[in-house]
């Protein structure tokens, strides 16, 4: 193994860089989070502003656990903070992970940012951790969200049904998706072609 399990890593692409979250990024994570209010979009999770402290503290505790890893997405160019992404339910056993509490500022929704995203974190996973395979979980309202899952390359597992509480008392069924290790090269070549390609998040 090139780079130890779970360990926080820097992840940098051409567009963006995943950085290992800190207390310190609370605030822009709220910055983030208030363009396009998205703690209001009900089938999500994204924390309000006034509870941002208390979910990066917790982030940080699950990753003390090594049950997660957590980063926040910046921009290369900038540095500007525009959302967060996690390596989370993790399998130490059997090298399984899941890519989840992802959200972006609204104004990079829809570009390459979450692609290059995804490229980076499967990449890390595959190549570096030589996991078994990576899930992907989603809200079954969420149809955005499931079709740039799809679009991945990612195949749907299965539904589970009543899976959990959410926020405002309602019971989600949540949508899984997964990538597995043989899949991992041709996924990873369309990746590639679509940024590439200038993608905009919609091929």
């Amino acid at each position: 193994m090139s780079a130890a399990f779970l360990d926080p890593v820097v992840l940098e692409g051409r567009h963006v860089r995943l950085e290992p979250m800190g207390a310190g990024h609370a605030t822009a994570l709220a910055a983030a989070a208030a363009d396009g209010e998205l703690w209001k979009l009900w089938y999500t999770s994204v924390p309000k502003p006034e509870a941002i402290d208390e979910h990066v503290a917790l982030m940080l505790k699950r990753r003390e656990l090594r049950t997660f890893l957590p980063f926040v997405v910046t921009l290369r160019d900038s540095g500007e903070v525009v959302g967060q992404t996690t390596f989370c339910n993790v399998d130490h056993d059997h090298r399984r992970v899941e890519i989840g509490y992802t959200w972006y500022s609204q104004r990079v929704q829809r570009t390459a940012v979450n692609t290059e995203c995804k490229w980076l974190l499967l990449r890390h996973a595959f190549e570096e951790w030589q996991c078994i395979a990576v899930e992907f979980r989603t809200n079954w309202f969420n149809q955005q969200s499931r079709a740039a899952i799809a679009r991945l390359g990612a195949k749907q597992d299965g539904v589970l049904r009543s899976h959990m509480r959410m926020p405002d008392g309602s019971l989600r069924d949540t949508v899984v998706f997964s990538i597995i290790q043989p899949e991992w090269p041709a996924v990873k070549a369309n990746l590639r072609y679509r940024l590439d390609q200038g993608d905009n998040g919609h091929g």
